[in-house]
């Protein structure tokens, strides 16, 4: 991990490079609200990422608050009367955080997001389009749409959907409760729940892991499982079929195959 952190956003984001690289919101003072500039700026770090091939794995995190874990309290509402003025005003600000969402999503790396608090409305869609999420016992989770007379994404309720069902988002999207970390984990809004003195730790040996496996494989096994959940489209077949047969002429296999047959771990 780098000792120099990279600030995006006025500082409110920090990317420490590493092999597994971690992408940090540090705005705890505004419990950490993802404002526009910071939406903004996810493309470019998700772009600088994946031009890096010393990055293997991304784990997303938060700085805690004063009073305790936070994760984030989601878009930032004060900023909501300037960014929803006017329907040209709205139409720009939700393609700034569509294309944050999409970068993420379509990052050639692993993305672990790593929640401690309160989790609330667009913090979920931002923890949604990473791979896998990963809570402490104080996680919990919220989406308010409802309660603020605005309404989810299709991208996101989407998301939301091939995660926990449509049953599961219908709840919490008509509810807006608060769920927490025990019920996120049943209806599989995260994928492991552990000590908070141990999360930390225990995401990054993870992504640690990860780290070590073959990066061609992992990136086809993102690619294709995304595609999975999306409507058939001829294009995206078709590279995602040269991508395949790519595998099978890359360096990576012949690595793997040499390290089997030679009884070592490999060296990707």
């Amino acid at each position: 991990m780098t000792d120099s952190p990279e600030p995006f956003a006025d500082g409110r984001l920090l990317l420490h490079r590493g092999r597994v690289a971690r992408l940090e919101i540090t705005a705890p003072a505004r419990r950490n609200a993802i404002g526009r500039d910071m939406w903004a700026a996810i493309p470019h770090i998700c772009a600088a990422v994946a031009a890096d091939e010393g990055v293997r794995a991304v784990v997303l995190c938060a700085r805690p608050a004063a009073d305790g874990p936070l994760f984030s309290a989601g878009a930032d509402i004060a900023e909501f009367a300037e960014v929803y003025a006017t329907p040209a005003a709205a139409a720009a600000y939700n393609a700034t955080i569509r294309a944050a969402l999409a970068a993420l999503t379509d990052l050639p790396r692993p993305a672990i997001a790593r929640i401690e608090g309160a989790c609330i409305g667009g913090a979920c869609a931002l923890a949604l389009a990473c791979d896998l999420r990963m809570a402490a016992p104080s996680a919990r989770f919220c989406l308010p749409p409802a309660r603020l007379g605005l309404a989810y994404a299709p991208e996101d309720t989407a998301r939301l959907v091939a995660t926990i069902g449509p049953a599961a988002a219908k709840d919490l999207l008509f509810s807006a409760r608060t769920v927490d970390a025990a019920e996120a984990l049943a209806m599989g809004l995260v994928d492991r729940v552990m000590p908070a003195e141990a999360l930390a730790r225990d995401c990054a040996a993870y992504a640690e892991t990860l780290a070590a496996l073959s990066p061609a494989s992992i990136r086809f096994a993102k690619a294709a499982v995304n595609a999975a959940l999306l409507p058939p489209d001829p294009a995206r077949a078709a590279a995602l079929r040269a991508a395949y047969a790519a595998c099978f002429a890359g360096p990576d296999l012949a690595e793997g195959r040499t390290a089997f047959l030679e009884r070592r771990p490999p060296r990707f």
